[in-house]
């Protein structure tokens, strides 16, 4: 076992879906969670295809109202490649006795590997083995191959391949008792003897997707075309064919696979180039080669070398490195850069999150834009092209600038959710996490951080200035001016913390004055007075006059920037919002005693009919965000400038303060939290 391989031997039935998850294969255009080829949906197994921005909206009636939900699309199913002996039940893994089992990512070249070496209830011995690519340099293609070898036994084989799209999206338990039936049959062709094709349409966005599958046989290495029947159903087609065995015979069946959709650029239609595409396809050694080589060629722009003290600890750090390196770019990669899409809090990798966009990015463009700047320009441009739906929601709402949702789709409303569902007691609640704005906060920084990289002033000056400054402007009409204490207040919103939505006891969501948030928008419109004065006057001067940018609403920036309120305990620590010091202490070691995993207490707190309201609790880091994201240097000058005392002792005392009262409800927090400590 290497740092490049995820390797799992015997079958784990609880485990199955996270292994799924983590040994899903994409290339930033699509991606095939690692579900076996042999067997459909059901309580283990959760085979799925989505798409990069495949979205789908339905509407669902829950307490008396109706819902509407826009998802990320489960796709159909290319993966089906079964088969049986002597006419007996179709392979399922569950109802054979397992002799061995060895499951293997490989992520220097993104192959995934399965061995079973297997008993039937007959006694009869086989080995399955089967080897699966989505091509990392051609986005449109995948392949697996699944080679059977007799070891005890002589008799028929029937293999069945098919293309599934009577699939629906049942991967969230939590979901499941939302609409979930996204796709309407449209076609399914046999293209000739070796090839069938499906097609289908979502049945909102009308997106068209279509699937062709080239399946080739060999026996004992030699090419075999036994006959074939075809199986068409509605959304479903198939073909089933059978061989004789002998002991110890192999048989080898390869299936290439190519997708298209009516959103590619270049194409009349869809269906057409599918088959186009399968019919001239190599072999699967030749696609397995040239997927290997592209993958050969990110790494060599992406690998992190790691030489630690400890050997063995450092091989599994290397490891989880790698892993992590290798999702992020099967989630976005060059084939994602022409296609409008974000980068989802969960990859493309499954139904999790719905496949929306958050604030994800302010963790991810770091290791982008050292490496490949230009994936990070299309992940900012598919912000640009949302900017007005940002600007109306800022307007709806009486605020000036533009107001990025908390969660984005594919036309970038907000797609947050009104009714949340507590799996832990059933009930649905209101979901008002649509009040984190510091979303804009972490779009200013993104286009900060990726110029300051780049030093791009096309960019800067065609499109990130544009944005950049409507949030500026969002932020300032946010801002309420407290006479009393001659300052400027940020009222009614979430902080990155997501347990407190409220004060205790409030008939009205929202809090006021979030320390990140306060302080973020010091520093965004510092930077927004800065980008001003970047841009040559051949493009500030048109850029002024589209939005309206004056001397005077610059220097109420200014003033804004000086005077911005930030609320600390008594004992000078950084208060997480207003309020925050007066909540009661949680005791921890009780519900961890109670409960053992605590990490989300909302969920807890709300079955037992009570509220992390109430607590001096965080779900993930809110306050040391700032630390995580800017020097002791830049939050001093900052400080200097509102007229508030800092210290750097005050960084650890915040840092301990804080730390011992966050659950890390989210995988985010543990980002944070090891930054600032080993900072």
């Amino acid at each position: 076992m290497t740092s490049w391989n995820l390797t799992y031997t015997g079958l784990d039935p609880e485990k199955e879906k996270l292994r799924e998850t983590l040994c899903t294969l994409g290339n930033g255009y699509f991606a095939t969670r690692g579900a076996c080829a042999e067997n459909g949906a059901d309580s283990i197994h959760y085979p799925g295809t989505y798409l990069a921005g495949g979205y789908n909206r339905l509407k669902t009636e829950i307490a008396g109202k109706i819902i509407e939900n826009e998802d990320l699309v489960n796709l159909p199913n290319w993966l089906p490649l079964s088969f049986r002996m002597n006419g007996g039940e179709w392979f399922h893994i569950e109802s054979v006795e397992i002799l061995s089992y060895e499951q293997k990512l490989n992520i220097r070249s993104g192959i995934l590997c399965r061995v079973i070496h297997f008993r039937d209830q007959q006694g009869r011995k086989t080995v399955l083995m089967n080897r699966r690519v989505v091509h990392m340099g051609n986005p449109h293609l995948a392949g697996q191959e699944t080679v059977i070898r007799a070891e005890n036994w002589s008799g028929e084989i029937e293999f069945l391949t098919a293309l599934d799209g009577k699939v629906i999206n049942g991967g969230v338990p939590r979901y499941q008792s939302l609409s979930n039936r996204h796709l309407d049959p449209l076609c399914e062709e046999e293209i000739n003897k070796e090839s069938i094709l499906l097609k289908v349409q979502t049945n909102q966005s009308e997106l068209r997707i279509a699937e062709a599958a080239r399946t080739q046989i060999f026996k004992n290495g030699d090419f075999v075309n036994p006959e074939r029947y075809c199986i068409k159903e509605p959304g479903y087609i198939g073909q089933t064919f059978s061989m004789e065995m002998a002991e110890g015979d192999e048989i080898r069946l390869e299936k290439i696979v190519s997708l298209y959709t009516s959103r590619d650029k270049g194409m009349s239609e869809c269906g057409c180039q599918a088959k186009i595409a399968v019919v001239e396809a190599d072999s699967f050694e030749e696609i397995l080669k040239s997927h290997a080589l592209a993958w050969e060629h990110l790494w060599h722009r992406f690998e992190i070398d790691y030489y630690p003290a400890d050997p063995q600890k450092g091989k599994r750090t290397s490891r989880i490195l790698r892993l992590y390196t290798f999702h992020l770019l099967q989630t976005t990669s060059r084939h994602s850069m022409d296609l409008d899409v974000g980068v989802p809090s969960r990859g493309w990798h499954g139904e999790a999150y719905r496949g929306h966009i958050f604030w994800d990015e302010i963790f991810i463009f770091p290791m982008l834009n050292f490496r490949m700047p230009e994936i990070t320009r299309s992940l900012l441009m598919y912000r640009y092209r949302r900017l007005d739906k940002a600007r109306k929601a800022a307007q709806e709402l009486g605020h000036r600038g533009a107001m990025y949702p908390w969660q984005s789709g594919s036309s970038g409303r907000e797609e947050t959710q009104k009714l949340h569902l507590n799996p832990k007691s059933g009930r649905w609640n209101p979901d008002n996490s649509h009040l984190q704005r510091h979303v804009n906060a972490a779009l200013a920084y993104n286009i900060w951080q990726y110029y300051q990289v780049t030093e791009d002033l096309e960019f800067l000056s065609f499109y990130g200035a544009e944005m950049f400054i409507e949030i500026a402007r969002f932020w300032a009409s946010k801002t309420t001016f407290n006479k009393e204490i001659g300052r400027y207040e940020i009222l009614g919103i979430m902080g990155p913390d997501e347990y407190h939505d409220a004060y205790p006891g409030a008939n009205e969501p929202g809090l006021n004055n979030n320390s990140y948030t306060n302080i973020m928008t010091v520093w965004i419109l510092n930077r927004a007075l800065e980008i001003w004065n970047l841009l040559p006057e051949t493009d500030r001067n048109p850029l002024c006059e589209k939005i309206g940018f004056s001397e005077e609403e610059r220097e109420h920036w200014k003033n804004i920037a000086r005077k911005m309120k930030i609320v600390f305990h008594k004992d000078g620590i950084l208060s997480q919002f207003e309020g925050y010091e007066q909540l009661e202490e949680f005791d921890w070691e009780e519900y961890k005693k109670k409960y053992g995993n605590i990490q989300r207490l909302d969920r807890i707190l709300e079955a037992e009919g009570d509220s992390p309201n109430r607590y001096k609790v965080s779900k993930q880091a809110d306050v040391l965000m700032l630390f995580y994201l800017f020097s002791a240097e830049e939050l001093r000058s900052i400080f200097k400038q509102l007229g508030y005392a800092f210290k750097y002792e005050t960084i650890p005392q915040n840092i301990n303060y804080y730390l011992k009262r966050t659950s890390h409800g989210s995988t985010l927090s543990r980002v944070v939290h090891s930054w600032v400590l080993a900072r």
